[in-house]
């Protein structure tokens, strides 16, 4: 595949000599004449490399850097500048510009400064991938636990980690499935290749299958250059498919030709792509519910669950929960909080319904509010200290009347929180279709905190 340069630049001679030269060079080019068109460009192609002349009308260099920089931090930007503009293109390094070339410049000049640019951007990634990695390299000291039931389930994941075989890992929202298949990952062969997650039931049906294949140019309407699955990403390395059991029905048979066949056809595409992918899945769905309703296909579950593993909910492990607390209280570098009796009993009664991920988010809002370095009772919320007591704060209805369209906007919106935005947790919980939750949501312009930055 060949590597993407973006050009801007107002003055069409130069433009066209550098497009020139860099294909020459085996670049793959796009060239924008104004600031304004080449963000556009940008934001839509996502090149390796962006090379930009310093003065244009409206939006100049510097305003380029800058945007790009917001978008993108990784990407580099080489600045064009006139010669004795060298104290500006200086200040665009400031900025965040990689390098800079002065016109006028010859062929040689500019091929190196981008080889060099580009060689940077890689080991930059690399860098960057490998730092992942190692914060990401759990040997099991990310899975807290020392329970009976999490001890068979270190068992299985030291058992199968080495191996080829597909897992499909079970349980409720919140109990650590995605830690689990990082741990399988990191303690396998495969652990220096890529680990590439794909949530299935946050992505529209219509776009999932063009992001687990990719597909090609003109593939559909808006496919206006190719793009690379999830699948061909995760090449040599692991692919991590969060909430398989919400995948649509038509597209399960080419998942399972996938695993079968170990080859992916992107859509709109006539070639396969052979691939040595290893996959592991999570649902928090009851399988086999699932298969009896006609919502999953049986074959693709045994081929996805080769080794099943079902974590157990937080409330099945109270023992864990001390050192869960520890952990969480380290984690947010306050590892001399600690909590007395009362509320640890408290804690250990509490039936999590949120699981692992209720009880850090609790943690980490305690330390937030916290007076001192002691969490008593008093310091916990009334769900904890009253869980048997239902809330119902929200059928409270003032004398003067309520809107029920508010009323319902506000359980839909409980209902997700409560859940962390899980939409299948939420319409479990509400007892309603996920789609008729969705449409609730889009009724009532409802959207997760990161979708709204």
């Amino acid at each position: 595949m060949q590597t993407e340069i973006l050009i801007i630049d107002d003055d069409t001679s130069l433009r066209r000599v550098l497009e020139f030269n860099l294909q020459e060079a085996g670049y793959k080019v796009t060239a924008a004449a104004s600031g304004e068109e080449g963000l556009r460009v940008f934001a839509e192609i996502m090149p390796a490399l962006v090379i930009t002349d310093m003065k244009m009308p409206n939006i100049d260099g510097m305003q380029v850097i800058k945007s790009i920089k917001e978008q993108s931090p990784a990407t580099p930007v080489i600045m064009i500048t006139a010669f004795g503009s060298v104290d500006m293109a200086v200040n665009a390094m400031k900025s965040g510009a990689y390098d800079y070339i002065t016109k006028p410049f010859n062929r040689d000049e500019l091929r190196f400064t981008v080889a060099k640019a580009l060689e940077f951007s890689t080991l930059s990634a690399e860098n960057q991938r490998l730092k992942t990695e190692l914060a990401n390299k759990d040997d099991f000291s990310t899975i807290i636990g020392n329970s009976t039931v999490m001890a068979k389930v270190f068992q299985v994941v030291s058992k199968v980690a080495d191996t080829e075989a597909s897992v499909l890992i079970t349980g409720e929202s919140g109990t650590g499935k995605e830690l689990v298949a990082r741990s399988i990952h990191n303690r396998s062969s495969r652990k220096n290749n890529p680990f590439i997650a794909i949530n299935c039931a946050a992505i529209p049906h219509d776009l999932l299958e063009s992001e687990l294949f990719g597909h090609v140019k003109g593939a559909f309407t808006g496919a206006v250059r190719d793009k690379v699955g999830k699948f061909v990403q995760a090449d040599c390395g692991t692919l991590f498919l969060d909430e398989v059991g919400e995948l649509p029905v038509a597209l399960q048979p080419k998942l399972l030709r996938a695993l079968q066949e170990r080859v992916v056809e992107p859509v709109g595409g006539t070639r396969e792509i052979r691939l040595d992918v290893r996959v592991v899945a999570a649902t928090n769905l009851e399988m086999d519910k699932a298969i009896a309703d006609g919502t999953f296909r049986e074959d693709l579950y045994y081929r996805l669950a080769v080794i099943p593993l079902h974590l157990p909910p937080l409330r099945q492990r109270q023992e864990d929960i001390a050192l869960l607390l520890k952990h969480f209280c380290k984690r947010h570098h306050a590892e001399q909080v600690r909590f007395d009796k009362e509320a640890m009993t408290a804690l250990k009664k509490y039936h999590w319904p949120g699981n692992v991920r209720e009880l850090e988010n609790l943690v980490e809002r305690l330390l937030i509010m916290r007076s001192n370095d002691v969490i008593t009772l008093a310091d916990l919320p009334d769900k904890i200290l009253n869980p048997g007591m239902a809330d119902n704060n929200i059928i409270n209805l003032p004398p003067g009347g309520y809107s029920l369209e508010q009323l319902e906007k506000e359980v839909v919106t409980q209902a997700l929180q409560q859940n962390n935005w899980n939409q299948t947790a939420a319409a479990r919980f509400l007892q309603i279709p996920r789609h008729t939750l969705i449409y609730r949501m889009e009724k009532y312009s409802i959207a997760p905190p990161s979708a709204r930055r």
